[in-house]
């Protein structure tokens, strides 16, 4: 035994248990992924333990929860194949209840860091004495034979290289992927399943693949049930540690390819390709991607982080960022179709280890932070990356020198989902700080850069007639940049296939409000002409407000959505969501409230009565279709759509009423839950008539002895119907609920729907705002962490 501790393959490996392990990788899941259509965090601890967790939205607490451990998967999996050895061990592999496997008397034995609670209780208690499970208490003495003369010994190499298998490093996500029309049947359901792939790279070079598949339905009360998790296959992508891994997908989605980046201790870097199809289908040892390139040959220098993109405006192209311990930097460039890479640049970047990279602006701009405690910005300028400098004049209150110096080293770096930001991780010098309480309470500072301003000409529109000079400390170049990166960051989010994230251009413009309101005018005068009009015009705000509004009809729901969102968190930030309601429903705009604001208020009306009519013709056409199949979305609160209708006859479309007509034939042979006129209060079982679409008030029950007491009710976004007593969604934004989801398909419509035969609605719905397009939560508590609406 003495000599094996002394073998050289046991160097790399720990024969003590840490037991507050810290983290070394984490890496956020897509969107939709967790239960509740939120991300689920991946974590790997210095220890090479991985394991999913999604946030505490139903469990009122402020620890995150356990999902599902990764590693003890891969335990079992490894076990069962004999981790791949030839020899066949002469112990059998039993399972216990907890799906552990147990190697000879005991894995545990063998890999001292998979020892669950449930094994250190039972080790308290008693020992096994051999397989056939014969209980011994610890303390008796009756045995002369001890458990370590019943366990399998391996020798010290086995070990080692069984423990590199089990060893995570680095774990990454890809996007979701969807099931492509070629494997789709009649016989399976209308809505194709989405998941995404999860990799994991180990010490032994391998990369093991899972395909974690996203919920078939979202729920904000109901969080029991696991995700289905498969391990698609283990790729032998390296000869020694895997140290970064990047993933992306290739092209649209529609193409269901998978581009992963995998980089190793020993300075190689390789780019491999899957099929979404074949990942969709593979659950074999050999993972389903073949080798497109090995970019960068093995050398002395290990690989830190990688960031692959690929570009919107170029989608057969990749930009790879390779960032070594060294501290210098390597771009590559690769044409898909002919497959040939060019490298484009080898920088000097950092002093010490570079630990973070992040592309921006579609792959123009790079961002790179290392442990010298610098973030560097590079630009990409055809076959050449050059440094220019982080924009120092920001447009929030506070810069960030404006900090006492306490921080020692970078740790990551990340752009926001708008490009306007980005954030890194900085670590602390404790001795900087105040060890009687900032010491304990403070581990990292995650700190934020304003990059709108960047030299970047993402827009070459720009109106450069409007900003003549500079302005509080902003040079004419850099407003013209930060209009131009706002203008283009809007434009992005025009496509319905990314969240609708925009919470950096929303603060942008909100500290530019504070200090340059005609400035802020002027912005979303450019973005109204281009977005409505079809131009961009040198018309001010109130003019473009005047004529834009009979053309919302043939604008997407996605630029409504958009337009919904700026209009409340943005224009009339001063006012609060259920006044705007109260607006928009009950009181009409009086020019009390200014000019301008009266415009705006008049467009959300407008916008929001044409989101409303595109749901309700979703509604009445499949009411009249009466889809009862599985797979297809199914209307509910009929009857209160039309009482909507009948309070506004005038300013109703004529085809909506054409609709509401054609559903009178068919009122006999809907469902009670489809087409229900009698409402209930679900306090006091009173009636509930509808006045409303936002609330309702009971009809309360009378009493002789107390008066009426009549309760306020919230009426479903979607539906309109009474919301019951129940968790319900709720729309950050517009503080709107829903009890039900609208169908997916009315968030990405390009119009309002001419041919309705052509209308389709699946039953995989997104938990959306209909009217704001963003996500719905579950109203948090303060104490817990709460996604932000925009």
């Amino acid at each position: 035994m003495f000599t094996d501790l002394l073998a050289g393959c046991l160097l790399s490996n720990a024969l003590s248990r840490d037991r507050r392990p810290c983290v070394r990788s984490i890496s956020w899941s897509p969107v939709g992924m967790a239960p509740n259509f939120g991300c689920l965090l991946a974590v790997c601890t210095t220890e090479g333990h991985v394991k999913l967790y999604r946030s505490p939205f139903c469990d009122f607490c402020a620890e995150w929860i356990e999902v599902i451990d990764i590693s003890d998967r891969l335990y079992v999996y490894l076990a069962r194949t004999n981790f791949g050895e030839s020899e066949i061990l002469n112990s059998e592999i039993v399972h216990d209840q907890t799906t552990q496997v147990k190697l000879g008397d005991n894995h545990a034995d063998v890999f001292p860091s998979t020892i669950t609670g449930k094994e250190r209780k039972r080790r308290r208690g008693h020992t096994t004495n051999g397989i056939n499970g014969e209980k011994s208490h610890a303390g008796s003495g009756s045995h002369t034979d001890t458990r370590e003369e019943k366990l399998h010994k391996i020798p010290a190499d086995q070990y080692a290289s069984r423990s590199d298998m089990l060893s995570s490093i680095v774990v990454a996500w890809s996007p979701v992927l969807c099931l492509s029309s070629k494997i789709c049947t009649a016989a399976q359901d209308v809505s194709s399943p989405r998941f995404s792939i999860f990799a994991v790279g180990g010490k032994s070079g391998k990369i093991s693949i899972w395909r974690i598949h996203a919920p078939q339905c979202y729920s904000i009360e109901h969080s029991r049930v696991s995700p289905g998790v498969v391990l698609v296959g283990i790729l032998q992508a390296h000869i020694s540690w895997v140290t970064a891994i990047n993933l992306a997908l290739l092209g649209s989605k529609a193409n269901n390819q998978v581009l992963l980046a995998s980089a190793s201790s020993d300075g190689s870097v390789k780019i491999w390709l899957g099929n979404g199809d074949e990942l969709l289908e593979s659950e074999s040892s050999n993972a389903p991607f073949f080798l497109l390139k090995e970019v960068i040959f093995g050398s002395f220098v290990p690989v830190s982080v990688l960031s692959l993109v690929t570009p919107v405006q170029a989608p057969h192209k990749i930009l790879l960022a390779v960032g070594k311990g060294s501290g210098s930097i390597e771009v590559w460039t690769c044409d898909i179709p002919s497959c040939k890479f060019d490298k484009v640049c080898s920088q000097d970047a950092h002093d010490y280890v570079v630990t973070g990279l992040a592309w921006a602006f579609d792959g123009c701009c790079l961002y790179s932070c290392g442990q010298d405690n610098y973030v560097r910005s590079w630009l990409l300028c055809g076959n050449s990356l050059c440094e220019v400098s982080i924009p120092s004049c920001t447009p929030s209150l506070r810069s960030s020198t404006d900090l006492p110096d306490v921080f020692f080293s970078c740790m990551g770096v990340a752009s926001s989902p708008g490009n306007l930001v980005v954030a890194t991780v900085r670590n602390l010098d404790i001795e900087q700080l105040d060890h009687m309480y900032e010491a304990r309470a403070q581990k990292a500072i995650v700190e934020f850069f304003w990059i709108g301003g960047q030299e970047i000409d993402m827009l070459s529109n720009t109106s450069q007639d409007f900003i003549k000079e500079s302005f509080l400390g902003f040079s004419k170049s850099e407003l013209l940049y930060w209009e131009s990166n706002i203008l283009w960051c809007l434009k992005t989010f025009e496509n319905p296939d990314k969240p609708l994230v925009i919470w950096d251009i929303i603060a942008s413009l909100l500290a530019f409000k504070q200090l340059m309101p005609d400035y802020v005018d002027h912005v979303l005068a450019s973005w109204l002409a281009m977005l409505y009009l079809g131009s961009d015009t040198d018309l001010s705000i109130n003019e473009v407000l005047t004529r834009i509004s009979p053309n919302l009809t043939k604008i997407t729901s996605r630029q409504l959505h958009m337009l919904n969102i700026i209009c409340r968190c943005l224009v009339l930030s001063v006012l609060k969501a259920d006044e705007i309601n109260s607006k928009l429903n009950f009181e009409e705009p009086t020019s009390a409230a200014g000019e301008q604001q009266t415009l705006w208020i008049e467009l959300l009306s407008r916008s929001e009565k044409e989101l409303r009519e595109r749901l309700l013709v979703f509604s009445f056409s499949f009411s009249a279709k009466n889809f009862s199949a599985t797979g297809y979305w199914r209307p509910v609160g009929i009857a209160q759509m039309e009482q909507w209708i009948q309070l506004n006859q005038d300013h109703v479309n004529d085809q909506v009423k054409v609709l509401a007509s054609e559903i009178q034939k068919h009122k006999s042979r809907l469902s009670s839950d489809v087409y229900r006129v009698e409402e209930q209060c679900s306090y006091c079982s009173a009636s509930v008539p509808f006045n409303s679409p936002e609330i309702a008030f009971c009809e309360g029950v009378k009493n002789s002895n107390v008066d009426v007491q009549n309760h306020k009710l919230v009426r479903c976004a979607v539906s309109m119907q009474v919301c019951p007593a129940t968790p319900l969604w709720h729309c950050k934004c517009c503080n709107r609920w829903a009890s039900k989801l609208a169908p997916e398909t009315l968030f990405t419509m390009p119009g309002y729907p001419v041919d309705l035969k052509s209308l389709v609605a699946e039953e995989l719905t997104k938990p959306l705002c209909p009217f704001c397009g963003i996500q719905l939560q579950r109203l948090q508590p303060d104490f817990l962490l709460s996604a932000t609406p925009v």
